[in-house]
């Protein structure tokens, strides 16, 4: 089994020899070793990406707006990745995000997981039917396990969730009145003990 160690530095040199930046080719590496790593097909996904690349024309989006659309050629998947990453701190200014026609789709994913930490927000992204949210970067949940290769998709839909609580007050009322029994009442014992916890006179 590869390491995602390989698999980062394979696929960043990979995207290198392709012709995309070194920087580019850096974030590349990085999103591999994360896709890898939640159980999703990136390194398939990139493979056929970059073969294609050589041969076929992707359109290069520079600014991301509330509506995308790619008429003739498909979205680049790297280009459409960076530049949200770049500007997502004003894009979740706009709350759903549309965008049509994106060549492997799979290959922007870990660009908005990323992007998700960013910003501190979880971010809800549908692919067609395919559903998946990103927790800041730590956790990619979805109705997706197909290990396949998606070569295109027609429309991706992007939402930034504003933080809340997952419970009420009255809940966390409750469930601090609970923690209250744990309290100790402060003693003048406890108190020099705390303050020379630990230390020993050795002269």
């Amino acid at each position: 089994m590869k390491t995602l160690s390989e698999i980062d530095t394979t696929s960043k040199r990979a995207t290198r020899g392709v012709g995309f930046s070194w920087g580019i080719a850096e974030e590349v590496g990085k999103n591999m070793r994360l896709l890898e790593l939640f159980g999703l097909p990136g390194v398939k996904n990139l493979n056929k990406f970059l073969k294609d690349y050589k041969e076929k024309q992707f359109h290069k989006i520079t600014l991301i707006s509330q509506s995308n659309n790619a008429n003739k050629h498909p979205f680049c998947p790297i280009i459409l990745g960076t530049n949200f990453i770049d500007q997502v701190k004003l894009l979740d200014k706009k709350i759903n995000i549309k965008i049509t026609n994106v060549a492997f789709p799979i290959l922007f994913l870990p660009f908005v997981s990323r992007a998700s930490e960013i910003i501190g927000k979880r971010i809800f992204l549908k692919i067609e039917e395919k559903e998946f949210l990103f927790n800041l970067n730590q956790s990619i949940y979805s109705n997706y396990l197909k290990n396949e290769i998606l070569e295109v998709c027609n429309t991706i839909d992007v939402s930034f969730i504003e933080n809340s609580n997952s419970f009420n007050e009255n809940e966390w009322k409750e469930l601090y009145k609970l923690s209250e029994d744990t309290f100790v009442e402060e003693t003048e014992s406890l108190k020099i003990g705390a303050a020379g916890a630990g230390l020993t006179d050795n002269d």
